[in-house]
């Protein structure tokens, strides 16, 4: 078995951020798992309830290790292999990118056809007016949302009463409807697709799928 270096923050029973090679022992094998043991916990406490996929990137070895302790629903089979301290950010968000674009779009794919399939068959379930999705983003309700890049609905929202002002221009106080539904929806658990206005399935700058 080959020897290698790794700096997971420091092990039990090695020098200070480093783990020496794949020909560890039995002990030093549990202390590692003892290690990304805690690793996974912090990552749950840290993403909760999120859905985002999750790219692990650390020497090949580890990868099994890790999967093995590893309690997050969403992380993805395809890891960044190597030595992670040797590449720049750039980098490692380049060869995540290229692992996790699929998922996405995967997703994206398939919430275009329940809004298409709810649309067409059951309107209670998506909308594309502007007025019901920030009420239903803010009440919870939006599992997928679609919003338009570049563009601004000016406006304003009361909670409290659930009513929603449009405004053809900016007015003192307003804010982007656009903008404040995908941030109700991120709050609550729900996913936006921030697209190129034609990827909306809709005739729309805002397309939603509904929970309930």
């Amino acid at each position: 078995m080959s020897s290698e270096t790794y700096s997971p923050g420091g092990l039990p029973g090695s020098a200070p951020g480093t783990l020496h090679g794949r020909g560890v022992d039995e002990d030093h094998e549990n202390q590692i798992v003892r290690f990304l043991s805690k690793v996974n916990k912090g990552i749950q406490e840290f993403l909760q309830d999120e859905t985002v996929p999750l790219v692990l990137a650390c020497v090949d070895y580890l990868l099994p290790i890790y999967k093995r302790v590893n309690s997050y629903p969403h992380l993805l089979e395809e890891g960044i292999t190597g030595n992670p301290e040797l590449s720049k950010p750039e980098e490692l968000h380049t060869q995540a990118w290229a692992i996790v674009q699929p998922t996405f779009q995967q997703a994206e794919k398939e919430a275009i056809d329940r809004f298409r399939e709810f649309s067409g068959n059951n309107q209670e379930q998506a909308s594309d007016a502007l007025k019901e999705v920030v009420q239903a983003a803010y009440n919870r309700r939006i599992d997928s949302l679609f919003v338009a890049l570049n563009h601004q609905q000016w406006g304003s929202f009361d909670p409290q009463s659930n009513t929603v002002q449009l405004h053809e221009q900016h007015q003192a106080g307003d804010q982007d409807l656009l903008d404040l539904a995908a941030v109700y929806t991120v709050l609550n658990g729900g996913t936006v697709f921030a697209v190129e206005p034609e990827r909306v399935p809709a005739q729309s700058p805002i397309a939603a799928v509904f929970r309930y």
